[in-house]
Protein backbone atom coordinates (compact mmCIF):
# COMPACT_ATOMS: atom_id res chain seq x y z
CA UNK A 1 0.00 0.00 0.00
CA UNK A 2 0.78 3.33 -0.48
CA UNK A 3 1.47 5.30 2.87
CA UNK A 4 0.27 8.87 3.44
CA UNK A 5 3.73 9.69 3.83
CA UNK A 6 5.23 8.68 0.06
CA UNK A 7 2.32 10.38 -1.56
CA UNK A 8 3.70 13.50 0.24
CA UNK A 9 6.83 13.46 -0.98
CA UNK A 10 5.74 12.73 -4.32
CA UNK A 11 3.55 15.84 -4.49
CA UNK A 12 4.28 18.50 -2.58
CA UNK A 13 7.65 20.25 -4.22
CA UNK A 14 7.36 17.91 -7.14
CA UNK A 15 7.27 19.90 -11.09
CA UNK A 16 6.62 16.76 -13.09
CA UNK A 17 7.07 13.06 -12.54
CA UNK A 18 8.57 10.80 -15.66
CA UNK A 19 7.07 8.13 -15.22
CA UNK A 20 4.70 8.99 -12.44
CA UNK A 21 3.01 5.23 -12.33
CA UNK A 22 6.45 3.54 -13.00
CA UNK A 23 7.61 5.50 -9.73
CA UNK A 24 4.62 4.41 -7.45
CA UNK A 25 5.34 0.72 -8.44
CA UNK A 26 8.90 1.15 -7.88
CA UNK A 27 8.39 2.51 -4.34
CA UNK A 28 5.68 0.33 -3.68
CA UNK A 29 8.23 -3.06 -4.21
CA UNK A 30 9.78 -2.69 -1.34
CA UNK A 31 13.38 -1.91 -3.58
CA UNK A 32 16.56 -0.06 -1.92
CA UNK A 33 16.22 2.90 -4.70
CA UNK A 34 19.69 4.60 -6.00
CA UNK A 35 18.39 8.35 -6.78
CA UNK A 36 20.87 10.13 -8.43
CA UNK A 37 22.08 13.41 -8.44
CA UNK A 38 24.96 15.53 -10.03
CA UNK A 39 26.73 18.41 -9.26
CA UNK A 40 29.39 20.64 -11.07
CA UNK A 41 32.42 21.26 -8.86
CA UNK A 42 32.98 24.75 -11.04
CA UNK A 43 30.55 26.26 -8.77
CA UNK A 44 31.13 25.27 -4.73
CA UNK A 45 28.31 27.22 -2.90
CA UNK A 46 25.01 25.94 -2.28
CA UNK A 47 21.86 28.53 -2.18
CA UNK A 48 17.80 27.91 -1.23
CA UNK A 49 17.22 27.06 -5.08
CA UNK A 50 19.81 23.91 -4.80
CA UNK A 51 18.01 22.83 -1.30
CA UNK A 52 14.71 22.55 -2.91
CA UNK A 53 15.96 18.94 -5.19
CA UNK A 54 18.21 18.39 -1.96
CA UNK A 55 15.27 18.28 0.18
CA UNK A 56 13.46 15.83 -1.80
CA UNK A 57 16.39 13.42 -1.72
CA UNK A 58 16.44 13.60 2.08
CA UNK A 59 12.76 12.86 1.86
CA UNK A 60 13.56 9.50 -0.03
CA UNK A 61 16.35 9.06 2.24
CA UNK A 62 13.74 8.87 5.22
CA UNK A 63 12.16 6.29 3.59
CA UNK A 64 14.68 4.00 2.88
CA UNK A 65 16.34 4.91 -0.66
CA UNK A 66 20.04 5.87 -1.34
CA UNK A 67 21.56 8.84 -2.55
CA UNK A 68 24.14 8.67 -4.84
CA UNK A 69 25.79 11.97 -5.18
CA UNK A 70 28.25 12.51 -8.53
CA UNK A 71 31.13 14.79 -8.28
CA UNK A 72 31.44 16.19 -11.85
CA UNK A 73 35.55 16.34 -11.27
CA UNK A 74 36.10 14.79 -15.14
CA UNK A 75 33.77 17.01 -16.61
CA UNK A 76 35.01 20.18 -14.96
CA UNK A 77 38.24 19.82 -15.82
CA UNK A 78 37.66 19.73 -20.01
CA UNK A 79 35.97 23.04 -19.10
CA UNK A 80 31.88 22.38 -18.59
CA UNK A 81 29.56 23.98 -20.88
CA UNK A 82 27.33 26.42 -19.29
CA UNK A 83 24.34 26.43 -21.58
CA UNK A 84 24.75 29.68 -22.53
CA UNK A 85 27.41 31.01 -25.45
CA UNK A 86 30.67 30.26 -24.07
CA UNK A 87 32.19 27.29 -21.65
CA UNK A 88 33.50 27.58 -17.97
CA UNK A 89 36.66 27.71 -17.62
CA UNK A 90 38.88 24.18 -17.02
CA UNK A 91 39.36 23.92 -13.52
CA UNK A 92 42.93 21.45 -12.02
CA UNK A 93 42.63 18.61 -10.11
CA UNK A 94 43.24 20.40 -6.59
CA UNK A 95 40.47 23.40 -7.55
CA UNK A 96 38.16 20.74 -8.49
CA UNK A 97 38.91 18.83 -5.19
CA UNK A 98 38.83 22.11 -2.81
CA UNK A 99 35.56 23.04 -4.67
CA UNK A 100 34.01 19.47 -4.07
CA UNK A 101 34.71 19.63 -0.39
CA UNK A 102 33.05 23.02 0.11
CA UNK A 103 30.14 21.43 -1.48
CA UNK A 104 30.09 18.48 0.29
CA UNK A 105 30.15 20.26 3.51
CA UNK A 106 26.68 22.19 2.65
CA UNK A 107 25.23 19.71 0.87
CA UNK A 108 25.05 17.29 4.16
CA UNK A 109 23.46 20.06 5.79
CA UNK A 110 20.75 19.07 3.91
CA UNK A 111 21.07 16.09 2.84
CA UNK A 112 21.91 12.64 5.22
CA UNK A 113 25.51 11.94 4.98
CA UNK A 114 25.33 8.40 6.07
CA UNK A 115 22.63 7.51 3.61
CA UNK A 116 24.53 8.59 0.61
CA UNK A 117 27.32 7.05 -1.33
CA UNK A 118 29.83 9.67 -2.41
CA UNK A 119 31.56 8.74 -6.94
CA UNK A 120 33.17 10.63 -8.52
CA UNK A 121 33.20 10.66 -12.40
CA UNK A 122 36.53 9.88 -13.43
CA UNK A 123 36.06 6.32 -12.08
CA UNK A 124 34.60 5.79 -15.08
CA UNK A 125 35.39 8.47 -17.58
CA UNK A 126 39.14 8.43 -16.81
CA UNK A 127 39.36 5.33 -18.36
CA UNK A 128 37.42 6.78 -21.46
CA UNK A 129 39.54 6.47 -25.37
CA UNK A 130 38.49 8.27 -28.00
CA UNK A 131 36.83 4.86 -29.16
CA UNK A 132 34.43 5.13 -26.20
CA UNK A 133 33.37 8.45 -26.66
CA UNK A 134 32.43 7.83 -30.56
CA UNK A 135 30.75 4.67 -29.63
CA UNK A 136 28.34 7.18 -27.48
CA UNK A 137 27.93 9.52 -29.73
CA UNK A 138 26.79 6.97 -32.33
CA UNK A 139 23.62 6.32 -29.71
CA UNK A 140 22.27 9.45 -30.84
CA UNK A 141 21.71 12.15 -33.94
CA UNK A 142 22.12 16.16 -34.12
CA UNK A 143 18.49 16.24 -34.78
CA UNK A 144 17.68 14.81 -31.03
CA UNK A 145 20.50 16.75 -29.48
CA UNK A 146 18.78 20.24 -31.47
CA UNK A 147 15.54 19.23 -29.46
CA UNK A 148 17.13 20.94 -26.58
CA UNK A 149 15.42 24.39 -26.41
CA UNK A 150 18.41 26.90 -25.81
CA UNK A 151 20.48 24.73 -28.46
CA UNK A 152 17.68 25.43 -31.04
CA UNK A 153 17.54 29.15 -29.86
CA UNK A 154 21.08 29.51 -30.35
CA UNK A 155 21.38 28.17 -33.72
CA UNK A 156 18.20 29.27 -34.88
CA UNK A 157 20.07 32.63 -33.86
CA UNK A 158 22.93 32.03 -35.19
CA UNK A 159 24.84 32.03 -31.98
CA UNK A 160 27.94 29.51 -31.47
CA UNK A 161 27.24 25.66 -30.45
CA UNK A 162 30.43 23.69 -29.42
CA UNK A 163 31.09 20.14 -29.96
CA UNK A 164 31.94 20.11 -26.15
CA UNK A 165 28.24 21.26 -25.42
CA UNK A 166 26.39 18.89 -27.79
CA UNK A 167 28.40 15.78 -25.90
CA UNK A 168 27.48 17.29 -22.49
CA UNK A 169 24.40 16.12 -21.81
CA UNK A 170 25.40 12.51 -23.58
CA UNK A 171 28.50 12.53 -20.63
CA UNK A 172 25.58 13.41 -18.00
CA UNK A 173 23.28 10.63 -19.16
CA UNK A 174 26.22 8.08 -19.00
CA UNK A 175 26.86 8.51 -15.65
CA UNK A 176 23.43 7.24 -14.97
CA UNK A 177 24.51 4.16 -16.70
CA UNK A 178 27.85 3.82 -14.86
CA UNK A 179 25.88 4.15 -11.31
CA UNK A 180 22.65 1.79 -12.39
CA UNK A 181 20.43 5.09 -11.13
CA UNK A 182 16.86 4.11 -10.76
CA UNK A 183 15.71 7.99 -10.43
CA UNK A 184 17.80 11.21 -11.16
CA UNK A 185 16.59 14.35 -9.50
CA UNK A 186 17.02 17.80 -10.73
CA UNK A 187 15.30 21.25 -11.79
CA UNK A 188 12.76 21.72 -14.00
CA UNK A 189 15.64 23.34 -16.36
CA UNK A 190 17.49 19.85 -16.86
CA UNK A 191 14.76 17.82 -18.53
CA UNK A 192 16.05 17.57 -21.38
CA UNK A 193 19.64 15.95 -19.87
CA UNK A 194 17.59 13.68 -17.72
CA UNK A 195 15.55 12.23 -20.46
CA UNK A 196 18.73 11.60 -22.62
CA UNK A 197 20.09 9.56 -19.47
CA UNK A 198 16.26 7.30 -19.28
CA UNK A 199 16.89 6.61 -23.26
CA UNK A 200 20.68 5.76 -22.95
CA UNK A 201 20.45 3.28 -19.79
CA UNK A 202 17.81 2.14 -22.62
CA UNK A 203 20.19 1.18 -25.01
CA UNK A 204 22.66 -0.56 -22.43
CA UNK A 205 20.07 -3.00 -21.42
CA UNK A 206 19.15 -1.25 -18.04
CA UNK A 207 15.74 -0.01 -16.74
CA UNK A 208 15.54 3.62 -17.72
CA UNK A 209 15.67 6.30 -14.57
CA UNK A 210 12.93 7.63 -13.28
CA UNK A 211 13.09 11.61 -13.57
CA UNK A 212 11.69 13.51 -10.48
CA UNK A 213 11.65 17.60 -11.47
CA UNK A 214 11.29 20.32 -8.69
CA UNK A 215 10.02 23.68 -9.33
CA UNK A 216 12.72 26.73 -9.65
CA UNK A 217 13.10 29.10 -6.77
CA UNK A 218 12.58 32.39 -7.62
CA UNK A 219 15.35 34.67 -5.84
CA UNK A 220 14.93 37.56 -3.47
CA UNK A 221 14.29 40.16 -6.46
CA UNK A 222 10.60 37.93 -6.71
CA UNK A 223 11.49 37.92 -10.71
CA UNK A 224 14.89 35.82 -11.99
CA UNK A 225 15.83 32.55 -10.71
CA UNK A 226 17.99 32.20 -7.50
CA UNK A 227 21.21 32.68 -8.62
CA UNK A 228 24.73 33.54 -6.90
CA UNK A 229 25.65 35.50 -10.21
CA UNK A 230 22.79 37.46 -10.11
CA UNK A 231 23.15 38.17 -6.26
CA UNK A 232 19.58 37.15 -5.09
CA UNK A 233 20.51 34.24 -3.57
CA UNK A 234 20.05 32.87 -0.16
CA UNK A 235 23.19 30.48 0.46
CA UNK A 236 23.24 27.37 3.14
CA UNK A 237 27.15 28.29 4.42
CA UNK A 238 25.77 32.12 5.38
CA UNK A 239 25.43 33.25 9.30
CA UNK A 240 22.56 32.68 10.65
CA UNK A 241 21.58 36.54 10.56
CA UNK A 242 22.68 36.88 7.08
CA UNK A 243 19.59 34.14 6.18
CA UNK A 244 17.47 35.93 8.71
CA UNK A 245 17.68 39.17 6.76
CA UNK A 246 17.64 37.85 3.30
CA UNK A 247 14.21 35.63 3.98
CA UNK A 248 12.73 39.35 5.20
CA UNK A 249 13.54 40.84 2.23
CA UNK A 250 11.74 37.95 -0.21
CA UNK A 251 8.76 39.73 -1.79
CA UNK A 252 5.29 38.94 0.07
CA UNK A 253 4.60 37.81 -3.42
CA UNK A 254 6.90 34.66 -2.36
CA UNK A 255 5.96 33.57 1.17
CA UNK A 256 3.64 30.47 -0.05
CA UNK A 257 6.40 29.39 -2.45
CA UNK A 258 8.94 29.49 -0.32
CA UNK A 259 7.04 27.89 2.39
CA UNK A 260 5.73 25.19 -0.01
CA UNK A 261 9.35 24.61 -1.31
CA UNK A 262 11.80 24.85 1.56
CA UNK A 263 10.27 24.40 4.60
CA UNK A 264 7.98 21.31 6.15
CA UNK A 265 5.07 23.50 7.28
CA UNK A 266 1.90 21.36 6.58
CA UNK A 267 -0.25 21.95 3.48
CA UNK A 268 -3.27 22.75 5.97
CA UNK A 269 -1.61 25.42 7.84
CA UNK A 270 -0.23 27.08 4.55
CA UNK A 271 -4.09 27.14 3.41
CA UNK A 272 -4.19 29.35 6.28
CA UNK A 273 -1.70 31.21 5.13
CA UNK A 274 -2.81 31.38 1.62
CA UNK A 275 -6.63 32.25 3.21
CA UNK A 276 -5.15 35.01 5.62
CA UNK A 277 -3.30 36.89 2.65
CA UNK A 278 -5.63 36.79 0.41
CA UNK A 279 -8.66 38.51 3.23
CA UNK A 280 -5.42 40.77 4.50
CA UNK A 281 -6.54 39.09 8.22
CA UNK A 282 -2.46 38.06 8.24
CA UNK A 283 0.43 40.60 8.17
CA UNK A 284 2.74 39.44 5.47
CA UNK A 285 5.93 40.47 8.05
CA UNK A 286 4.63 37.70 10.26
CA UNK A 287 4.59 34.74 8.25
CA UNK A 288 8.39 36.16 6.73
CA UNK A 289 9.56 35.75 10.48
CA UNK A 290 8.26 32.48 10.47
CA UNK A 291 9.32 30.92 7.47
CA UNK A 292 13.24 32.74 8.31
CA UNK A 293 13.00 30.93 11.25
CA UNK A 294 12.11 27.71 9.81
CA UNK A 295 14.83 28.11 7.51
CA UNK A 296 17.42 28.95 9.91
CA UNK A 297 16.49 25.95 12.34
CA UNK A 298 16.67 24.11 9.28
CA UNK A 299 20.47 24.86 8.61
CA UNK A 300 21.51 25.19 11.70
CA UNK A 301 18.83 25.14 15.32
CA UNK A 302 16.23 26.55 16.95
CA UNK A 303 18.60 28.77 19.07
CA UNK A 304 20.53 30.37 16.05
CA UNK A 305 16.99 31.06 14.55
CA UNK A 306 15.86 32.53 17.89
CA UNK A 307 18.79 34.45 17.74
CA UNK A 308 19.06 35.80 14.72
CA UNK A 309 15.19 36.94 14.98
CA UNK A 310 16.13 39.17 18.08
CA UNK A 311 19.22 40.45 16.04
CA UNK A 312 16.82 41.71 13.32
CA UNK A 313 14.06 42.83 15.50
CA UNK A 314 16.85 44.77 17.15
CA UNK A 315 18.99 46.19 14.23
CA UNK A 316 16.42 46.72 11.50
CA UNK A 317 12.89 46.91 13.36
CA UNK A 318 14.14 48.90 16.28
CA UNK A 319 17.33 50.26 14.73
Amino acid sequence: MFSQDTSYVLKRGVAEIIVEEEVVELLSSGKKLRLKEGFDPSFPDIHLGHMVSLRKLRQFQELGHQVVLIVGDWTAQIGDPSGMSATRPTLSPEQVKANAETYMKQFFKIVDKKKTEVRWQSEWFGKFSLTDVIQLTNKFTIAQLMAREDFSTRYNAGRPITMAELLYPLLQAYDSVAIQADAEFGGTDQKFNLLVGRELQSMMGQRPQQVLLVPILAGTDGSQKMSKSLGNYIGVAEPPDEIYGKVMSVPDTLILEYFELVTDVPDEELQGFRQGLKNETVNPMVLKKRLAREIVTQLYDQQAATEAEEHFIKVVEEK
